[in-house]
């Protein structure tokens, strides 16, 4: 990568502050070439305004749909399975109704519906309070909406994790190093230390490539397979042509805990035609 005498002088200016005070020059950092967002790019990468998911729950019916996103996702980004709950590492998982909705209760609600396990992940909100509290920057959200997490900054105070309402994030107690087999390891993605908080992403690297995020583009397999349609949804928000707008505008749709201003960027279909 080339650098004039500008940048070479403004990197430099960041590293004598981090001598001074580390959160500082991580800011200085974060507000020019060296923001952690930043991966090599080609013609085909794919770009919005502001990025977003809609899942369809009607679509997961057996235990094996919901596995197969957990495995595309986990897989690629080289999430540990420590086999413990108490350690669980997770940026994609299931939970009831109940837990998902704490808010919105309805006992009138389809059955089918509400006993199902609901597919979750980082919300990317558009006003993200784990962002508000990192002390180094280390989560931001980028313009198109993704809330990233870089974890060389992370100093691991977990206060992203007690400022998210939604639990979507992980801390790694033990070495994520010591779970991961070397023959299904992605050398492509890297690894993290103990220390630090992970989650979900959008697959931002993947993004860069023209490329969908792994639990999409694993969904759409399985229902090309099964002469279906897919569960999960990926587009521009902004976009009014966009697929996640087309289906917005013809479904009922409900996303997490709305009354806490977050304004999440993932929606989960529940019902019908609007117009049916």
């Amino acid at each position: 990568m080339s650098m004039n005498r500008r940048q070479f002088l403004k990197i430099a200016g960041a590293s004598t502050l981090l001598g001074l005070g580390g959160a500082s020059a991580l800011n200085a950092l974060r507000g020019g070439e060296l923001e952690a967002s930043h991966v090599l790019t080609d013609e085909k990468a794919l770009n919005a305004k502001r990025w977003a998911m809609v899942i369809d729950v009607s679509k997961f019916r057996t235990e094996e749909d919901y596995k197969r996103l957990t495995k595309a996702c986990h897989s690629i980004h080289n999430v540990p399975d420590f086999g413990n709950p108490k350690d669980e590492i997770k940026w994609i998982w299931t939970d009831t109704y109940e837990h998902t909705f704490p808010s919105q209760p309805n006992e009138y609600i389809e059955e089918g519906i509400k006993n199902k396990p609901f597919v979750l992940l980082c919300n990317h909100c558009a006003n993200p309070p784990c962002v508000r509290v990192c002390p180094t920057k280390a989560t931001f959200k980028r313009k198109d909406g993704i809330v990233m997490m870089d974890q060389h900054r992370c100093i691991g105070c977990r206060f992203c994790m007690a400022a998210c309402p939604f639990g979507a994030r992980s801390f790694n107690y033990k070495d994520p190093r010591l779970a991961l087999k070397k023959e299904e390891e992605n050398r492509e993605y890297p690894t993290r230390t103990i220390g630090v908080v992970e989650k979900c992403t959008f697959c931002f690297e993947r993004l860069a490539k023209g490329l969908v995020p792994a639990c999409v583009e694993a969904s759409r397999e399985a229902a090309k397979a099964a002469g279906g349609e897919p569960g999960m949804y990926f587009g521009d928000l902004d976009d009014p042509a966009s697929e996640v707008r087309k289906i917005l505008s013809t479904r009922y749709t409900i996303r997490r805990k709305p009354e806490l201003g977050t304004d999440p960027s993932v929606f989960y279909v529940i019902g019908g035609e609007k117009n049916a």
